[in-house]
This record gives structure tokens, sequence and C-alpha cells, in this order.
């Protein structure tokens, strides 16, 4: 969830992410899932490098997989088509798989037991996300397949055996808008809040707040999940289980018609940042994974 003191979309939920330093900077340096570069502008940019490096400021992701505690590893797996921001961004996700190494194959009954009944620790459990207090509210789960149906999938939450109960409200609802005179399908995801630790910048005495404590939720409810950052999920959830949604939704992934239209107008232009007594040129902005909204911890 982004901070309230944020300019843009505070209060929302978002994926980590930001603009590029610099022209300089190559991928799959970072575990996160968006950059943001307009392709004739700066292609030497990396998306994934843009991308890791967020997730370390925003929720203390390690950028170097010699920090993830054992038995955790970052597996960079593809970039997505580039999506268009309401503010005129062009985000690229950068989608990446953190997961624990696999466990060897059983030689025998014993070990093949053992390797059943123990369990496999989970990234809630092993990695505190440490949060900046300036930029970041909360970090919560969502369950991945979920953005592929119109319905809570009430049997993805379960402690143990036992289903949980969920808030009450609806998972899912969506409207068709026109944006620069494309067809655009707006989602809006309910994830409900159950059976995790939504991880949140400790308040300190006198109001200051510690780049990070996790704190159990106390008043477990839904939070929203909209816009390009649940466009980007749908998206990633029609490529990573070859399945389409049971909603209404844009057939194509991103919004690269949009953008190349745009940038033929001239409206993806090249902007003048002002830095102390001298104006310097940036390109057309470029942004990972943060957007209007959206956001969860995958």
């Amino acid at each position: 969830m982004r901070a309230a003191g944020l300019r843009n979309f505070s209060g929302h939920a978002a994926l980590p992410g930001g603009k590029a330093d610099d022209t300089k900077e190559t991928p799959c340096m970072i575990q996160s899932h968006s950059s943001d570069i307009v392709p004739s502008v700066a292609p030497d940019i990396s998306p994934d490098q843009i991308a890791r490096r967020e997730a370390w400021e925003e929720i203390g992701l390690p950028m170097d997989d010699n920090r993830l505690p054992a038995p955790f590893k970052i597996e960079h797996l593809c970039d997505l088509p580039f999506n268009l921001a309401r503010t005129e961004l062009a985000v690229r996700p950068c989608v990446a798989l953190l997961h624990t190494n696999r466990p060897p194959v059983p030689t025998d009954a014993v070990s093949a037991s053992a390797s059943t009944t123990r369990p496999r620790p989970t990234a809630e459990e092993s990695l505190i996300p440490r949060l900046d207090a300036k930029e970041v509210a909360a970090v919560f789960s969502a369950p991945f397949h979920n953005f592929l149906r119109s319905e809570d999938e009430v049997d993805l939450y379960r402690e143990g055996r036992k289903p949980l109960t969920l808030p009450p409200g609806k998972w899912y609802e969506g409207y068709w808008s026109n944006w620069h005179e494309h067809p655009w399908r707006v989602h809006f995801f309910y994830v409900p809040v159950v059976h995790q630790h939504v991880a949140k910048p400790f308040v300190r005495e006198g109001g200051l707040a510690a780049i990070s404590e996790e704190e159990p939720e106390q008043d477990p409810g839904r939070y929203k999940v909209w816009g390009m950052t649940a466009r980007i999920l749908v998206d990633a959830a029609k490529i990573a289980y070859a399945e389409m949604p049971d909603f209404e939704h844009n057939k194509h992934a991103g919004d690269e018609e949009i953008i190349m239209q745009l940038e033929e107008m001239g409206k993806l232009t090249e902007k003048k940042r002002v830095t102390g007594d001298s104006e310097t040129t940036t390109t057309a902005e470029a942004k990972t994974t943060s957007d209007e909204g959206g956001g969860s911890k995958m």
C-alpha cells in the first residue's frame, strides 16, 4: 500500500517500482515486477535492474541474491509488454519468482518420508519486509490465481485443512472505459486479508516511523487492487496459468498500441528537469512497477 504522503495515488495498492536513475541501469538485477521506459527513447535501461532496486528501497528485498535467507532464490522469468499509467508513464512489468530451491529427489523410503513431512519455509515467515515508511504503508499477499476469477476462490484460504471465513464483500468488479480512443477494461479486486501478517512500518513513541516491523492485521478486511496494477496482475496470471479470466478483459497484454500512438503524436517527448542552476534533459519518463494503484507481494 502506498504511503499517505505520496503525491500520486497515495493510499493505493501498488507493486514495488520507480523511475530509472540513469540510462545505464541494466536488466535482471532486481526481483520486482516492472520498469518504465519508452522503447525508442531508452533501450539500454534494464527494467529488471530498476525493479529490483526499487523493491530493495521500498520493502527491503535484498538486491544481492547472496543476502537472501536460505533456501530462497529469485529467478527472473520475463518482462511483460509496456503498460501506460494514468500519469502517462510507460511502465515495463518485470516478472520474477521468489522461491525455495527444489529439494533433492529422495533415494530411499526414509528420506522420502522426511521430505514429505518437513514443511517448506514460506516467504512470509522467513522474509520480514523492511519498509520505507515514506513510501510504503503496508505489504500484504494475494492468491495469484484468483486474479483470473470473478469470485473468491475459497479453497485457497485455509489453515491446514480447515477453510477460513472470509470477510464480507465482493472479490471483483469492473467496467469498460474509453482511453485515448481505445477500449480499456478497469478491474477492481478486493483482496481478503486473512491468515497472514500484514507488514507495516513501525511507529515509535513520538510518531517517528522506523523502517519496519511486522504487525498482524488487527481488523481483517479487504484491500482494493485496481487500475494498472490490476491489469498487470491479470496479464501475468493469464500467461502463468495459460488460462483466460472468467470476466471481461482486454485480449492483449499491456498498452503498447496506445503508447506508440501517443509517441507518434509527440505526447511522450523528452522532459526538462531543473537541477540546481542547470537544466538537464531526461528521457520521456521511465518507471518500474508502481503505478496508479495495485500492489501485492507475490
